[in-house]
């Protein structure tokens, strides 16, 4: 019972369907911010000339203020230019970074639309379970995992941040369009350093996340054979069936014996009751048969309904073999079933 409840199988595809659908998927934030920071690079490196273009047209209506008298018609033409420029200039790299977004989760774990990630669930709140969770062996290599992370990140954007402070000084008596530039290639160079150690971070995020999802996801033998059993249908519950269907099937059978013109035996083992009405079928037909106590009962009712049982032992294991329920007999057994109608007409004064 140990063995069993120890979750050492690798989960089946209907354990990963369901936790699918509950939202439970495997999502590394580290890859999505690597794309997404990839994709705002690409961005902005195509849209910088119109950037700073909106840029200079701004800082120069800025500028082309100085002097005038402020009064409240020129504070809202001052806040309308502001939110207008500032939003052609923002916009479009927001807009791309957050196609990114979706763009990262879609090619983590194809698409998934479910709301019950989001639903509430009152088990949460359990706060001996939110404590075990805070303690928990997963919070502490994510503990780890961010703190080594940002001090890594941050200490190296913290050293080119500082290298580029140092030559402020000479930058500042650059004209506008050279100092953008100054900015467009410093920002470059920040932009490349985060996303490789990005980069380098996602790629064992999206390890460690997978393993803890898969990990998660075990499941103990036990569990695969109640999954089989509600994916198949409990066995007991089949043989069940099975033997309902055995017993109408047999019903059914028994109650066309009476109608039968013969039945034929081996003369103990088989029975295999024959009916040949020439106006529906061009061959005789097979509506009953059976071995050993099936074979008996059918004989029983036959000897109790006036139908003829002939004894031929080869012909009664070839139809037996050959012949399925409510199927006509085959060309091979034609003459043989003949002969034994023929016999059994001449009996009937047919």
């Amino acid at each position: 019972m140990a063995d069993d409840a120890e979750k050492t199988e690798e989960p089946s595809e209907k354990k990963i369907e369901d936790a699918r659908e509950e939202g439970n998927v495997p999502k590394s934030q580290d890859a999505s911010g690597v794309i997404a920071l990839f994709v705002a690079l690409l961005a902005f490196l195509m849209l910088f000339p119109f950037m700073r273009e909106h840029t200079i047209l701004l800082t120069k209506y800025y500028f082309s203020l100085i002097g005038t008298d402020i009064d409240r018609a020129l504070v809202i033409d001052i806040a309308i230019v502001t939110v207008r420029e500032f939003l052609l200039i923002v916009m479009p790299l927001a807009v791309a970074v957050a196609v990114a977004g979706v763009f990262a989760a879609i090619a983590q774990f194809g698409f998934l639309f479910t709301t019950k990630a989001i639903m509430p669930d009152l088990n949460k709140l359990d706060p001996i379970k939110g404590i075990k969770n805070l303690f928990s062996v997963k919070k502490a290599i994510e503990s780890i995992k961010i703190t080594f992370k940002s001090f890594t990140t941050l200490g190296v954007g913290f050293m080119l941040f500082f290298m580029f402070i140092m030559e402020l000084p000479t930058v500042a008596l650059f004209g506008l369009d050279d100092q953008l530039d100054w900015l467009e290639k410093k920002m470059l160079i920040i932009a490349f350093v985060m996303l490789l150690i990005i980069f380098v971070f996602a790629v064992i995020d999206v390890i460690i996340v997978r393993k803890q999802y898969f990990d998660g996801l075990k499941m103990s033998k036990q569990e695969i054979k109640d999954e089989m059993k509600n994916m198949d249908g409990d066995p007991h519950i089949k043989a069940k069936i099975r033997q309902i269907q055995m017993q109408a099937s047999k019903k059914r059978m028994m109650a066309a014996v009476p109608t039968a013109d013969v039945v034929i035996t081996n003369p103990t083992h088989y029975a295999v009751a024959i009916k040949y009405d020439e106006e529906r079928a061009h061959a005789p037909i097979v509506v009953a048969k059976g071995m050993d106590n099936i074979a008996q009962q059918i004989k029983k009712v036959a000897r109790e309904n006036g139908v003829h049982v002939i004894q031929n032992p080869p012909l009664a294991r070839s139809l037996y073999a050959q012949v399925e329920l409510d199927r006509p007999i085959p060309n091979e057994l034609f003459a043989a079933v003949a002969e034994v109608l023929a016999y059994v007409y001449k009996m009937n004064k047919k």
